[in-house]
């Protein structure tokens, strides 16, 4: 087979394979010249919002860009053959709510649930003709204190107390995501009324108060302290640590040992999936089958979806409110609302005609932080990788680690924090922290019989290179070749399995997904860009300063991984908006 990266290739952008092609236009609805409610956008959260919508009795229609639903929860056939989740390739956060009242598994939706959900290989020298260590972690409690107690008995102690720890806040921080913040807009400037509403919006809050009770000032620090910082107070071995700290960086341009980013930990530790606290899971088919799931929803209850339909700008009455969108072939569809599932940046900057948006508003968008260490390499294979510390069974079968997130490069938390201070200088990480996913080993429909997909998410990588360099297909293929060298390190003979791969860095996610800067959560996840300030300060609560225009999407609270929970949100203040009118 040939060795990685020399295999057979699909340009970066290359359309899907034709067998996963959707005629949107055609299956669900005719383009008519009004709806009561436009969202832009068909990413997971604008079909949420249209699928509420709609069921709400609020006539929509979605706009996708694209010839594929799903925006970055989407299914591609970049080889023939192979199935990928080119862009995210992961559920567990999205809302519970959502998964039943949107009836998603009588819309098709199959989950398959990961146990265990984490390994971690080690690379040890001096250990010849011994298999070198590896952290399994998954739900039974008592397996996973063993296999910590490898590296650290008091670790193996500590753990299960860390675990409730961690659960009791986000059990705290649960109620929050449901419900828009605190509308301080209304609060400030509104009238009686509308400043005893906003007032209403603070018991997720007091909630959240309640349920941390004395233990408030412990809980403040992991939202704000480095997770290092927080990891040390728990435990004394590398191995798990950086484990632990790899969800406190994954897809944002920070170090564990930045303040702030205890509180990305968190957010990828409070989902769960089908009852399962904390469960982690593939979706049958990929990230599109989900997407396609919730359209199903949304357009059995009469709501339209387009592809290949751009919009090309929000248009505004002379009285200073949205009536609608220009696509891009000129036509116009008249409207009572927008509703904006694209990021901040493209809806306020590039969509909305400025002259209808305060001066200060739009500078504060124009300095969001977007930045993104991400690149995301999907890998076509004609075998499992082998790896050194967990070998292959004889007759190649998937394994029960195969399943995992598979952490390489990511024994230290500090060889974490060396490969961010490369992007710093302009680098592309020497030794990059992997997340290594293998869906079709629980998923046999993604790949051909005895191959696999197999999704990198890769750390980091700066959007703009230092000397001036471009990311051209010399530097695409740079990185990725390094990439799979680490692999390879952990699973001799990985590079001779390759049978093709799609190489997707900073400035083509922003291409292809429309995500700024190529951020998976449109602007970061920081602490001065959350709750009251997201996308930012006094329009929190999905309304902007344009009466009728809404952001629905990841820049919107409560970020950014597939929730829904914005969409959803979004879709119940629009509805009490339109009641009002």
């Amino acid at each position: 087979m040939a060795a990685c990266g020399r295999g057979l290739r699909r340009a970066v952008g290359a359309s899907p394979h034709p067998a996963l092609r959707r005629a949107h236009s055609d299956a669900r609805g005719r383009l008519k010249p009004e709806y009561d409610a436009v969202v832009i956008g068909a990413g997971h959260n604008g079909l949420v919002a249209a699928a509420y919508l709609q069921r709400l009795g609020v006539n929509t229609a979605v706009f996708e860009r694209r010839h594929v639903i799903g925006g970055a929860a989407v299914t591609e056939e970049i080889i023939p053959g192979f199935k990928f989740s080119r862009a995210s390739y992961l559920l567990s956060l999205l809302r519970p709510q959502i998964y039943t009242e949107l009836e998603l598994k009588k819309h098709g939706l199959r989950l398959h649930l990961r146990n265990p959900h984490s390994f971690t290989p080690m690379l040890e020298e001096g250990t010849a003709g011994k298999v070198p260590r590896s952290l399994l972690l998954g739900t039974d409690m008592a397996e996973n204190q063993k296999q910590i107690a490898q590296f650290s008995r008091k670790d193996a102690q500590a753990f299960p107390k860390y675990e409730a720890f961690m659960n009791r806040l986000a059990l705290a921080i649960d109620p929050l995501l449901d419900a828009a913040p605190v509308d301080m807009e209304a609060f400030q400037r509104g009238s009686l009324l509308q400043r005893l509403k906003s007032l209403s919006t603070l018991k997720p809050l007091l909630q959240a108060g309640r349920i941390l009770g004395a233990q408030l000032p412990q809980y403040y620090q992991v939202l704000t302290a480095p997770a290092v910082k927080v990891l040390d107070q728990w435990f004394e071995s590398e191995p798990l640590k950086a484990t632990l700290a790899t969800d406190s960086v994954i897809g944002a341009m920070t170090s564990p040992y930045i303040p702030g980013s205890g509180y990305v930990l968190l957010h990828h530790v409070m989902g769960g999936l089908e009852g399962m606290r904390g469960a982690w899971g593939y979706v049958q088919g990929g990230m599109g089958a989900l997407s396609d799931a919730i359209a199903s929803s949304a357009t059995a209850h009469g709501a339209s979806i387009f592809t290949e339909k751009t919009v090309a700008k929000v248009q505004v009455s002379s009285g200073g409110r949205v009536q609608g969108v220009v696509l891009q072939d000129g036509s116009e569809v008249r409207s009572k609302v927008v509703l904006s599932s694209a990021s901040p940046h493209i809806t306020f900057l590039k969509l909305t005609p400025q002259e209808w948006l305060p001066e200060e508003f739009v500078e504060r968008i124009s300095q969001l932080d977007t930045q993104s260490p991400v690149t995301k390499i999907n890998v076509a294979v004609n075998r499992l990788p082998d790896f050194l510390a967990a070998p292959n069974a004889p007759r190649g079968q998937p394994l029960p680690h195969h399943q995992c997130s598979i952490h390489l490069n990511c024994e230290d938390t500090l060889l974490l924090h060396q490969a961010f201070e490369d992007a710093m200088d302009g680098l592309p990480s020497h030794r990059p922290m992997i997340e290594l996913c293998i869906p079709s080993s629980l998923d046999p429909t993604l790949a051909p019989p005895g191959c696999h997909v197999i999704s990198l998410f890769t750390q980091y990588t700066p959007y703009t290179l230092a000397a001036g360099k471009a990311w051209d297909e010399q530097e695409r293929n740079a990185h990725a070749d390094r990439v799979c060298d680490c692999i390879e390190a952990y699973a001799p003979g990985f590079k001779d399995s390759v049978v093709g791969r799609d190489i997707l860095t900073p400035p083509d996610l922003e291409r292809v997904f429309g995500l700024p800067g190529g951020n998976i959560f449109h602007c970061a996840m920081a602490l001065d860009q959350l709750y009251f300030a997201r996308p930012v300060p006094l329009h929190s609560s999905y309304r902007c300063p344009l009466r009728g225009l809404y952001l629905c999407g990841s820049g919107a609270h409560p970020g950014g991984g597939v929730m829904g929970a914005a969409g959803r949100n979004a879709a119940h203040v629009v509805f009490r908006d339109l009641r009002s009118m």
